[in-house]
């Protein structure tokens, strides 16, 4: 059997912790961030864990990460 490709942009996107979480940092981060209130700001920083369903496919696209 020929081995699984892994999707390149999404190893790049998500992090996996040692009991296979997924890991993904908030969106709309580059720019455009002075309008936004204190607790827009100070919650983009923090990263999220990615729910069980979203996981499945994350994890079929990342064979070997």
């Amino acid at each position: 059997m020929p081995k699984i490709k892994t999707h390149k942009a999404t190893v790049k996107r998500f992090k996996k912790t040692a009991t296979n979480k997924l890991l993904q940092r908030k969106a709309g981060q580059d720019h455009f961030n002075a309008r936004d209130t204190g607790n827009a700001t100070r919650k983009k920083r923090v990263d999220v864990t990615v729910s069980k369903t979203f996981a499945k496919t994350i994890h079929t696209l990342t064979p070997y990460n």
